[in-house]
């Protein structure tokens, strides 16, 4: 469950402005595993509406979708609604950092613009991020793929354009997501082998959404966001303050544009494509430490 975002709520409007991108970067790293692509079994972890499984499920044999808020999962379960995928995919009511699955289920698994919203931060070390690693661990087969999408703190503070007029909001995010390379770091302690990052410079998290200069104003534009959540109330209103002075002085178009420059350089997202280290002690079914 997130910490900041009301995601009962959001939800109802939540594909307006998010599409799935980077589904070739994932797909691509499932397919450096042993397992072949079209025999896995893959869990999306926090699917949200379904958008990445539904990407990805044309090219695996079985997704488990898993999210904890019930309005998701109303949305990811009528969007996958076809009598040609029935049983290809299932979806469920848990919580990422315990899983309703046996050892070793897994051949891989992508978790989406997620983790940001565990209830850590870099003062408390990240004990959440370390639970889930640890249960992705749990349900990873000897060299299954793990495909993680988030930000670097360089893509939060500049890699949106929007984010210029909420520096204090997006001060508070980069709190909450682990700097790359601790993330490794943190890899390393849960028995992965991190193998490469992959930035999608050219593809936006909101799709066309994202160059609406006036799409900040609307509030179902937000809610596609969840930086705007994080802003406090008088920081929001000074930001729709000056979007709309700049709208009606007839330049938020070339605002935008001047904002968005930095994007071209360093994309929005990274993907961490890592893999299941198989110990010397494992035994198919069992988690023994390394």
């Amino acid at each position: 469950m997130s910490t900041y975002e009301n995601y009962s709520e959001t939800s109802k409007s939540y594909d307006i402005t998010r599409v799935p991108i980077g589904v070739e970067i994932i797909l691509g790293c499932l397919a450096r595993a042993s397992m072949p692509l079209a025999k896995m079994k893959l869990l999306d972890a926090g699917c949200g509406t379904g958008a990445y499984s539904q990407a990805v499920l044309p090219h695996v044999a079985h997704i488990d979708a898993v999210d904890i808020n019930p309005g998701m999962l109303d949305i990811a379960s009528e969007k996958l609604c076809n009598p040609h995928i029935e049983g290809l995919i299932r979806f469920h009511r848990a919580a990422i950092d315990e899983l309703p699955f046996e050892n070793a289920s897994f051949d891989g698994i992508m978790i989406n613009q997620v983790l940001h919203h565990l209830p850590d931060s870099d003062v408390a070390g990240y004990p959440a991020y370390r639970r889930v690693l640890k249960e992705f661990s749990r349900l990873l087969r000897p060299d299954g793929r793990l495909i993680i999408n988030t930000c670097s703190h360089t893509q939060l503070r500049d890699g949106f354009w929007p984010y210029t007029l909420l520096p204090e909001a997006v001060e508070k995010i980069c709190k909450k997501h682990v700097p790359l390379d601790e993330l490794e770091r943190l890899l390393e302690e849960c028995s992965f082998s991190p193998i490469a990052r992959y930035v999608p410079v050219d593809a936006v998290i909101q799709g066309e959404a994202y160059f609406d200069a006036r799409g900040p104003l609307d509030k179902p534009w937000r809610d596609g966001d969840s930086l705007w959540a994080m802003a406090t109330e008088p920081e929001l209103q000074e930001a729709l303050a000056k979007l709309r002075k700049l709208d009606q002085q007839g330049e938020l178009k070339q605002f935008m544009e001047q904002q968005d420059r930095s994007r071209h350089d360093i994309g929005q997202v990274t993907f961490v494509c890592a893999s299941r280290r198989q110990s010397k002690n494992y035994r198919y079914g069992q988690t023994i430490a390394e």
